[in-house]
């Protein structure tokens, strides 16, 4: 009996001595941890692992990171939150304008002769019936005075003439007369020429090119400066038929200049009644009556046309919402997870989005650190935007989502 066990304890060493030797082996390659069978710890005292003297067991019950399943757990995500509120939105449409002149013309000589003084510059404001230039008039003069002459030579033989009503014929007396109106209307003509050899400007404007010097000798019909009012601006835009219904006379415009990024305000002031078959537009005229010292006309600007108005609507920050798998998706805060919700948007401008959808008032949506959330994401809170409930019409926003 004892020589039994003596050989069988010698078998069991001997086998614990060669898987030893396999383990040391194989635990250069992978942490395994590996028991004697058919040898308890009563027969061989033996039990090897590769990790050092600690069971695997005892690593994942540690608080070395791992969750009940095995899992490494993983920090919370720091993230800012924004309160859902309550705020006005508005759709719009957006087109391209040049911004021109109220009302501009070509100033035209309506006498023949030459320039004795030019009074204006280009760039000089004018009042209306302003004189611009002055044509020498000297020999327009001599015709005024001429026919005044006439004048009162036929004003004295048909005075004559009433004196000796009964001696005359009447055929007489009517010939008289004739002449004497035939000599006014010359001489209203002669009057005529000599006033427009001052060229006036036909309206308040500013001069905008000069087209003839000094000395010059012009005829009737030549063009001697343009002249434009810049008070109001105009924007000429084209609106897509199918906005018609939308559009009307003094809707609130917002534009923005391309050379300067100035926006302006306008409103609309002439909606033209018939579509434009070739392009299926309606041209719509806005008016800007005021703008800073450097618009001009001709310059390029983004015209925003407000079609339609929400004035409650629930509004979180634009960039919250994500497209998620071709679904618009914000995060929101419940406790210390992160929740994902399907929205649906409305509006949207250039800060916030309307949520018709998926949101309430007061819902803390994630502003910042959203977009490596997944749904019941652990999220440490940084940060919270001090919004009110009730957001007023900013004054800075524009108009809101294109409806075109």
């Amino acid at each position: 009996m004892h020589s039994a066990l003596v050989n069988s304890a010698f078998s069991c060493a001997g086998h614990a001595r060669a898987i030893v030797s396999v383990v040391s082996i194989i635990g250069l390659l992978s942490p395994i941890g590996v028991v004697v069978p058919g040898c308890g710890a009563s027969d061989a005292g033996l039990s090897v692992s590769s990790g050092g003297g600690s069971n695997a067991k005892g690593r994942r019950g540690s608080k070395g990171g791992r969750g009940s399943k095995g899992r490494p757990s993983e920090p919370p995500i720091p993230v800012v939150v924004e309160s859902a509120r309550i705020g006005p939105i508005s759709s719009y449409y957006t087109t391209n304008a040049t911004l021109e002149v109220d009302r501009k013309a070509e100033v035209l000589s309506r006498v023949s002769g030459i320039i004795d003084l030019l009074l204006v510059e280009e760039g000089d404001e004018v009042k209306e019936g302003a004189t611009l230039l002055r044509i020498e008039n000297d020999e327009y003069q001599y015709q005024l005075n001429k026919a005044t002459a006439s004048v009162e030579n036929f004003e004295t033989q048909l005075a004559r003439l009433e004196k000796s009503k009964n001696l005359v014929s009447a055929e007489v007396f009517d010939t008289a007369r004739n002449n004497l109106v035939s000599a006014k209307a010359e001489k209203a003509v002669a009057q005529l020429n000599v006033d427009y050899t001052n060229v006036a400007a036909p309206f308040t404007g500013q001069i905008v090119m000069r087209h003839v010097d000094a000395g010059q000798n012009v005829s009737v019909g030549t063009p001697v400066f343009t002249i434009a009012d810049f008070h109001p601006l105009l924007a000429r835009v084209y609106i897509p038929a199918k906005e018609f219904r939308k559009i009307k006379r003094d809707l609130i415009v917002e534009l923005v200049v391309d050379s300067t990024n100035v926006r302006l305000k306008g409103r609309i002031t002439l909606v033209n009644p018939t579509i434009d078959p070739s392009t299926g537009t309606i041209k719509v005229t806005v008016e800007i009556p005021e703008y800073p010292a450097g618009t001009r006309p001709g310059d390029f600007a983004e015209v925003q046309i407000t079609t339609e108005r929400r004035p409650a609507s629930i509004l979180v920050v634009k960039h919250a919402v994500l497209t998620d798998k071709g679904e618009p998706v914000v995060y929101v805060q419940n406790g210390n997870i992160a929740e994902r919700r399907v929205v649906e948007r409305g509006f949207e401008d250039d800060h916030h989005a309307e949520i018709l959808n998926g949101v309430q008032a007061g819902d803390r949506v994630v502003i910042k650190g959203h977009r490596t959330l997944k749904h019941g994401s652990a999220i440490k809170v940084l940060e919270e935007s001090p919004v009110p409930s009730t957001l007023s019409s900013p004054a800075s926003s524009p108009p809101s989502t294109p409806s075109g």
